[in-house]
């Protein structure tokens, strides 16, 4: 149309293309095509029209033109398409309620990210993965393994323990997507569905170790049903396969069930388990070569502790293994975990001592463990006990106290310390019960900081009186001595020291005269 007259005056309208005065053997000024009778017209500079068959020569040459300059950009971009091929974003099943009602049938879908796409997941083939490039079998795998969805939705944390294993090694990360099995109201079916669950990812590392892949580079992180689906899987490989993590494992019929119908430390060269909600949804024994109990492994700190909650009630506790575990992948804020009897003797003070892991001290919960592997898998199952604070950073800094008093008679109460820099406190409250003080006998307390305070200046202590009868009673400090658990630093003292109930006071502390006996 924007040429004018020639091709205006076709009834129907016309397509026009431009002047081909730079193609040899054509003078056309404009092609046209004439819709209703299906017929092409050329028309020369002065606006007639050419015989008929020109314009089909003049066509056939134009065609001629076009293929040769296209033809290489076309075979170009055909191997480009082959070469990158445009990937779809799988994305991990997302059902709702009504689903978990009626219940769903088991499907496993494996999605993989990498340090090359972290938020586009691919959804890896059960039978060939030569269609997966991007699936580098050197590198290590670590495998998310999700648990009971009584809802059906998708798990909020998967997004952020995918980018931060990825940011925190170049791996292969790939989520087991078994909702369609996990999203039933009946947790009996979900748990029947494990088997089958196992059964899928068996068979696809077995494929992998047939492309080359080492079982030793493989890394299991089950949630709740996922830590005995990851251990299933462990025993189907003979023990083969590096490390399993199980973050807070189910309790609820795995409870009293022997070792081959759950997870047990023979699943893995080295298993290692958190438990954060042993009196409902969790599991109480231990169950792996080290088994870390947050916080006793019960009530954990910014729960909600009634049923005025709601749903959160139910589930805090149990969810709280995996934030605790994801705030260990950014290697920033470490929890040293001691090894204990009971959660009541941790507390006391009783278990301090490191001195079996030598120079590397005691261990530290998450996914740093796998340090101390070769010292942990000759021990027997051993429970390590550590506190935490109510969000994140989690981790909390211990620190040993003894005081000696020389007051007449015994007291008994609670302490509060605080360790300023000048800049910024750090507080511990050592109240899980009224500790016992006598005159010319050390007490020794365990003292969990809610955060590290380097280059302590000043020290506050608060002394709380154990009982009514006694508050108006006064803690006369001959001597406290201040010694960090986490690193090795010369202790800080401060002697004669005069407490009154309630009263803070703030000192100034100064490296202790004599060593720790």
């Amino acid at each position: 149309k924007g040429w004018g007259y020639p091709c205006d005056s076709l009834q129907g309208g016309s397509i026009v293309l431009p002047s081909l005065h730079s193609l040899p053997g054509v003078n056309a000024s404009q092609i046209c095509e004439d819709p209703n009778r299906a017929t092409l017209w050329t028309f020369d500079t002065a606006g007639h029209r050419i015989h008929h068959t020109t314009a089909k020569v003049h066509l056939l040459q134009l065609n001629m033109f076009l293929w040769q300059y296209l033809a290489p950009f076309l075979l170009i971009s055909v191997q480009l398409c082959k070469a990158f091929p445009i990937q779809r974003c799988e994305k991990f099943t997302d059902l709702g309620l009504h689903h978990a009602i009626v219940g769903t049938s088991t499907r496993v879908r494996l999605l993989l990210y990498t340090r090359h796409n972290d938020s586009c997941g691919t959804l890896l083939s059960h039978t060939n993965l030569i269609e997966h490039p991007q699936f580098n079998l050197s590198k290590p795998t670590t495998f998310i393994v999700h648990g009971f969805r009584p809802t059906g939705s998708p798990p909020a944390w998967l997004e952020d323990i995918t980018k931060w294993l990825l940011a925190r090694a170049d791996i292969n990360v790939v989520i087991v997507d078994w909702n369609r099995g996990a999203a039933n109201l009946n947790y009996l079916k979900a748990v029947a569905n494990t088997y089958k669950v196992a059964e899928n990812i068996t068979a696809f590392i077995k494929m992998m170790q047939d492309h080359g892949a080492s079982p030793n580079l493989i890394h299991m992180i089950g949630v709740s049903l996922g830590a005995h689906i990851s251990g299933f899987v462990g025993a189907n490989l003979n023990s083969t396969i590096g490390r399993i993590t199980a973050l807070d494992p189910a309790g609820p019929i795995f409870t009293d069930k022997p070792p081959k119908d759950r997870l047990d430390p023979t699943d893995a060269q080295f298993v290692d388990a958190l438990h954060t909600d042993i009196d409902a949804l969790g599991f109480r024994e231990p169950l792996g070569h080290v088994d870390f109990y947050a916080n006793g492994g019960t009530d954990q700190p910014g729960c909600p502790k009634t049923l005025f909650s709601g749903g959160s009630y139910f589930k805090c506790d149990h969810q709280r293994s995996v934030m605790l575990f994801l705030d260990t992948i950014n290697d920033t804020s470490p929890s040293q975990a001691f090894p204990c009897s009971t959660y009541a003797d941790f507390l006391d003070g009783r278990c301090m001592s490191c001195d079996r892991f030598g120079d590397a001290g005691c261990p530290v919960f998450g996914y740093d463990v796998i340090r101390w592997k070769d010292v942990l898998i000759q021990q027997n199952q051993t429970k390590y006990y550590f506190n935490t604070n109510s969000e994140s950073p989690f981790c909390m800094t211990n620190y040993r106290v003894d005081v000696m008093i020389w007051n007449q008679n015994m007291l008994r109460g609670y302490m509060d310390i605080k360790l300023h820099n000048g800049t910024n406190e750090a507080v511990a409250k050592i109240d899980h019960k009224a500790t016992k003080f006598s005159k010319n006998t050390e007490t020794t307390l365990l003292a969990m900081f809610n955060r590290e305070i380097q280059s302590v200046k000043t020290v506050s202590l608060k002394y709380y009186a154990g009982a009514a009868c006694h508050s108006k009673s006064k803690l006369r400090i001959l001597r406290i001595r201040i010694t960090p658990l986490d690193r090795k630093e010369r202790p800080l003292c401060r002697y004669d020291v005069l407490l009154e109930n309630k009263q803070e006071v703030k000192v100034r502390p100064i490296p202790c005269e004599e060593t720790q006996s």
